[in-house]
């Protein structure tokens, strides 16, 4: 039986997304493609401006791309990466917030994020 969290993403892609996230280089590259918004960036701009170039690079975008939270289409002679997960990435974030403070509620204490 597959699990869901409660935004209803199961809760295998939120682990396998996770894990794509576990590294530093590759929540940069992640980073990186989110701050440039939809249209993307070429592989060249990408690892310009992620610090992150060549097999490396090539190997981060594979588990990202794996996971979900990035695309790669060929335009031309180009590859064009992109995040495409913007739902995604919301949904962990509201995975992580849903369960803030569920027991302090439970005890009748106050809600507090901070």
């Amino acid at each position: 039986m597959k699990t869901f969290l409660p935004s209803g993403l199961p809760i295998e892609d939120a682990a396998s997304s996770f894990a794509a996230l576990g590294s530093e280089q590759r929540l940069g590259v992640l980073n990186t493609l989110v701050r440039a918004g939809p249209g993307g960036l070429t592989i060249g701009e990408l690892g310009g401006r992620s610090g992150v170039t060549g097999s490396t690079l090539t190997h981060h975008l594979r588990l990202l791309v794996q996971a979900g939270l990035v695309t790669q289409e060929r335009r031309g002679r180009s590859v064009v990466c992109a995040a495409v997960a913007y739902p995604k990435i919301e949904a962990l974030s509201a995975y992580l917030l849903s369960q803030c403070c569920a027991d302090r509620l439970a005890d009748g204490e106050a809600h507090d994020h901070g």
